[in-house]
C-alpha cells in the first residue's frame, strides 16, 4: 500500500482551533456522499475520504454507532509514530490526512518497509492477532488520525453486520498484500519499480487523482527497502525509465507516459 498526496486543503476543527489539512474532494467521495447523507455533528462530517474509510460501513440510520465508534482524531507530525512494535493493541487509526509507512525490525538490527498507507486507509490491523503491534506506524508527512478503540468496533460488528463485512475485507485484503508483498521479491528489478508505479496510478485513479501525475511521498531508500533492493538499484531504474521516454522525474514528482512499456515488463 503506497500513499500519495497531491494537493489539500484546510478546514477548520469544529471549536474554531488551528486548521488541519484535508485532500481535495474525490470522484468517489462525492459518490459515497450521495448514499449517505452528511452526518451532522459527527466526527465524520467534514472527511473527505470518508468513502474508503471503515467508518462508511455504518449505515447512516445507525449514526449514533458512528460516534460511538470514532471517538476522536489526532495530529501525527512527519517522523512521528501512531504505535511502535511491541505497543499494546487498543485501537485501530483510520488516516484523515497524509500517509504513513509500516516498518517491520528484526532483533538483530535488520528493518523493512512492509507497506505504505494513505488517506482514508486503516492502521492497526496487525495488532488484532495477540493484542500487541508488530510494526512500526511512522508518518511520511504531517497527517490526522481517527481513532476507534477496539472494543467499540467489535460491539458494533454484532450489531452491524455491513461493519463486521467490511473489517473482514479489510484483514482479507491485508492477507492479499503480503502474498503480493512476496510475489513482488521474485520478479526482476525492472519489474518490481514497474509494478509499483502502475500500483501508484491505479490508486491514485480510484482516488479521483491523475493517473499519471502524482507525487511520491516516501524516499527511494524507503521504496528500495519495500521492493527488496538497494537505494542505488531504484534510482538506477528511474533514471533507466526516464531515458527510455516511459516515465518523466522531477524530484520527487513522477509522470507515467507510457503505462503499456511499463506493463510489458511484467
Amino acid at each position: 500500500m503506497i500513499p500519495l498526496t497531491l494537493e489539500s486543503s484546510s478546514l477548520a476543527d469544529t471549536d474554531g482551533r488551528t486548521a488541519y489539512p484535508v485532500f481535495a474532494l474525490v470522484s468517489n467521495a462525492t459518490q459515497a456522499r450521495q448514499v449517505n447523507p452528511p452526518r451532522s455533528g459527527s466526527h465524520c462530517d467534514l472527511c473527505v475520504v470518508h468513502w474508503a474509510c471503515l467508518a462508511s460501513a455504518i449505515p447512516y440510520a445507525q449514526r449514533e454507532g458512528l460516534d460511538r465508534m470514532v471517538h476522536t482524531w489526532r495530529r501525527i507530525a512527519k517522523g512521528e509514530t501512531v504505535f511502535r512494535a511491541g505497543d499494546s493493541f487498543h485501537a485501530l487509526y483510520a488516516i484523515r490526512s497524509g500517509s504513513f509507512k509500516t516498518v517491520v525490525s528484526h532483533p538483530h538490527g535488520i528493518s523493512r518497509v512492509t507497506g505504505f498507507q494513505l488517506a482514508g486507509e486503516t492502521l492497526g490491523l496487525d495488532g488484532i492477532a495477540d493484542s500487541h503491534h508488530t510494526c512500526d506506524a511512522i508518518a511520511l508527512e504531517d497527517s490526522t488520525v481517527c481513532s476507534m478503540p477496539f472494543h467499540c468496533v467489535e460491539a458494533l460488528c454484532h450489531d452491524i453486520p455491513s461493519l463486521q463485512r467490511r473489517l473482514h475485507q479489510l484483514l482479507a485484503e491485508e492477507i492479499v498484500h503480503e502474498s503480493r508483498l512476496m510475489l513482488i521479491s521474485r520478479l526482476t528489478a525492472e519489474a518490481r519499480v514497474a509494478t509499483f508505479l502502475l500500483n501508484l496510478s491505479g490508486r491514485m485513479q480510484e482516488r479521483g487523482y491523475s493517473s499519471s501525475s502524482f507525487t511520491l511521498r516516501m524516499t527511494r531508500e524507503e521504496i528500495g527497502s519495500y521492493l527488496g533492493m538497494q537505494l542505488e538499484t531504484v534510482s538506477r531504474l528511474l533514471s533507466r525509465f526516464q531515458r527510455e521516454g516511459w516515465i518523466t522525474v522531477c524530484g520527487r514528482n513522477i509522470e507515467l507516459t507510457d503505462k503499456a512499456a511499463l506493463a510489458a515488463l511484467n
